[in-house]
């Protein structure tokens, strides 16, 4: 009986740093990660024709269109017109976003 009764501490023991570490695991990377993809996520679902982006790929553009999975994006300089189509998901970032809504503020204020 002796024996038995050792073994159960040293069991929890063994165990505990594991757990510990799968804890640290999922606070220091999985959540992060996934917060990271719910924020990208809805970078792409509130992507707007008019939007100027850039892509994985470092090309920056304006988006003309907008299909069920794909942009037709302007990658020409102003006033030319070189369009290519490309995977939503290929979209890195939006560019200007907090100032968008202030550019057209002061269009409206300067005509």
């Amino acid at each position: 009986m002796e024996g038995q009764a050792g073994q159960a501490p040293s069991l929890l023991g063994a165990l505990l740093p594991f757990v510990v570490l799968m804890v640290l695991f999922y606070f220091m990377l999985i959540r992060p990660q996934k917060k990271q993809q719910q924020q990208r996520d809805a970078m792409i679902a509130g992507l707007r024709k008019g939007n100027r982006v850039t892509t994985i790929g470092g090309i920056y553009g304006e988006i003309i269109d907008i299909k069920d999975d794909a942009v037709l994006l302007n990658i020409a300089g102003q006033g030319e017109r070189l369009v290519v189509r490309l995977a939503k998901w290929g979209v890195q970032d939006v560019l200007g976003k907090d100032n968008v809504g202030k550019e057209k503020e002061t269009d409206e204020k300067t005509s």
